[in-house]
């Protein structure tokens, strides 16, 4: 089900980014964070995690449980006791994978584009609420409500690089949905587009990984 901007094979069934439900606990409330110009071990010591608990990461083959995300059976976390944050790299951007939903928080955006940088944060929770955060240099530039989005209006008053990636998430048909409503999952999309995230798990598999628990 391919999407304008994502390859074949890189959406699940339901329109996320497929790297991302492979990470995710089977009822997710999660958040991907992506930076231009820093590297993984900053990105998530900007994002709270303690530099000595940072750990190149190794993703196991499955989830042992669906209360337990890739990143969390990695880490060994037990459920519900802690989040578990991911990074890793492509090009200029780095993304930090938060599989909890600890690190939602403007100034988290904020902290990631500090000095000159453009960072963005997709967040999807358990209660089907969505957003994304776009900073450029410490500032937020625009916040996106998907329930308050109408993508034949407002994509225009957008940031050209937000706009475009917006653009490239496009829409996922959904039962009850206007044509062109704008479904929860297109701000992991829109992350994923902005940062050149269109991954399967392998493909994240074969990168550099950080991993750290939070909280």
């Amino acid at each position: 089900m391919p999407t304008p901007g994502f390859p074949p094979h890189t959406l699940d069934p339901d329109g996320s980014p497929i790297w991302i439900s492979a990470l995710a606990t089977g009822d997710p409330n999660h958040i991907l964070h992506v930076v231009r110009g820093i590297e993984p071990a900053e990105a998530l010591e900007a994002l709270g995690a303690k530099p000595a608990l940072i750990q190149p990461c190794r993703l196991p083959d499955r989830k042992p449980d669906a209360w337990t995300s890739l990143p969390g059976a990695a880490l060994g976390i037990a459920p519900g006791t802690s989040a578990a944050l991911l990074s890793g790299r492509v090009g200029a951007w780095t993304f930090v994978y938060d599989d909890s939903g600890a690190t939602y928080d403007d100034t988290a955006t904020e902290a990631l584009s500090a000095q000159g940088r453009t960072a963005a944060t997709g967040l999807y929770t358990i209660n089907a609420d969505a957003s994304l955060t776009y900073a450029v240099d410490g500032q937020v530039v625009e916040w996106v409500d998907v329930d308050d989005l109408d993508v034949d209006k407002d994509l225009a008053d957008m940031p050209a690089e937000l706009r475009a990636a917006f653009e490239a998430a496009g829409t996922v048909e959904e039962e009850d949905f206007e044509p062109g409503e704008a479904d929860g999952d297109v701000v992991m999309r829109a992350a994923c587009a902005l940062a050149g995230l269109a991954l399967t798990l392998d493909d994240v598999r074969d990168l550099p990984l950080l991993a750290a628990p939070l909280g």
